[in-house]
């Protein structure tokens, strides 16, 4: 018996037949966390990023990065999605930003992988408009903050 649901029995990879599955509500949400460096905190505090504005600009991409992840993610089923949407918020005392992507979908399979590639590409793009100033931001902390949906049901981090 194949102890792996993505690789047949003979040990070539297969996308997961999801046809029988419930359609069901499916969200999730998951963030980043971008950490700054003092250059570039500083010139968000004065507005000034020459490339525009980077919360906006990570926001629109981590949206369209999340209707994408099935051509990024190997195995990752096309779905349809309802809803897709990304805050990038600027906690000063930290010197970072948290960027959330929260996703929806009423399929047959979830949408973690999207919340985590919009989350992820959102932090990327953050990273690009403010690289110029200083290449030394660090991507951190990726992770799914809560699911719900589907067979497993609802699951929220401690």
């Amino acid at each position: 018996m194949n102890k792996f649901s993505h690789f047949d029995e003979s040990g070539r990879p297969r996308m997961v037949d999801v046809g029988e599955k419930s359609v069901t509500r499916r969200r999730a949400v998951a963030e980043c966390i971008l950490s700054l460096t003092d250059k570039v905190y500083e010139a968000l505090l004065e507005g000034g990023i020459s490339k525009g504005d980077p919360f906006k600009t990570a926001e629109l991409g981590g949206i369209m990065a999340a209707k994408k992840t099935p051509g990024i993610i190997p195995l990752c089923h096309n779905i349809r999605l309802d809803a897709v949407s990304v805050k990038c918020e600027f906690f000063k005392e930290e010197r970072a930003v948290r960027i959330e992507c929260e996703v929806s979908a009423t399929d047959v399979t979830g949408v973690e992988m999207e919340a985590l590639v919009g989350a992820t590409v959102a932090a990327l793009v953050f990273y690009d408009m403010c690289k110029a100033l200083d290449k030394g931001m660090k991507i951190k902390e990726a992770r799914l903050i809560e699911k719900s949906g589907g067979r497993s049901g609802h699951w929220k981090k401690d």
